[in-house]
């Protein structure tokens, strides 16, 4: 307990950040108070300005301070090949490898009924206007090997299999129960290059 007032609130401002106990977060506090307050300004600012001007790209739903992203805004990619990821740190992730040049369309989440994520909330009706209205050629269910993540893959084959398109799911090399932000880049590319195909045209 400290006797600052301003200093209980900043500790208690960091423990909104993911794995931030109040151990960690008063480390964090303290830290930029007694030894780096020119690097906590600088945070302050660079987080008050992402807040501001980052949005999500009006066609991938990935963040992005532009309307359109850079990937989808590049006419370099594929456009007929369309990844299905479920955060932005996924499509970082993938990018990381330089072994997939399509495009993303990115969930912000998995089906979890006990938490209230349903179709609606996690864009699938969004996809499903997506892929009427582009030639895609292929899908890859690029989605995390965790139950949520295969209940979420298993849903979206179910409901795009009418679709003109083959539907292939990342696979090698990719753990069970692993998340892709985490996994090495090596790995990653090796679970692209050697996805297997749900559906054939």
């Amino acid at each position: 307990m400290f006797s600052s007032p301003l200093i209980e609130k900043l500790v208690d401002a960091f423990r909104c950040l993911p794995g931030v106990g109040p151990k960690s977060a008063q480390r964090m506090a303290l830290h930029l108070l007694e030894r780096n307050r020119a690097g906590g300004r600088h945070l302050s600012l660079a987080l008050i300005e992402a807040l501001e001007k980052v949005g999500h790209c009006q066609q991938c739903r990935t963040l992005s301070e532009d309307p359109v992203c850079r990937i989808c805004s590049n006419v370099a990619r594929n456009s007929r090949l369309l990844c299905i990821v479920e955060s932005p740190a996924d499509v970082n992730a993938i990018e990381q490898t330089n072994s997939y040049k399509g495009l993303y369309f990115v969930l912000m989440g998995h089906l979890s009924p006990i938490d209230g994520l349903g179709p609606e909330q996690i864009g699938i009706p969004a996809l499903l206007t997506l892929l009427r209205s582009r030639e895609i050629d292929e899908v890859v269910l690029a989605n995390n090997p965790t139950v949520e993540g295969e209940a979420t893959a298993y849903y979206i084959a179910e409901q795009i299999k009418d679709f003109n398109l083959t539907i292939s799911r990342i696979a090698h090399g990719v753990p069970i129960g692993g998340e892709l932000e985490f996994v090495d880049g090596g790995t990653l590319s090796h679970a692209i290059n050697g996805r297997q195909v749900v559906r054939n045209l």
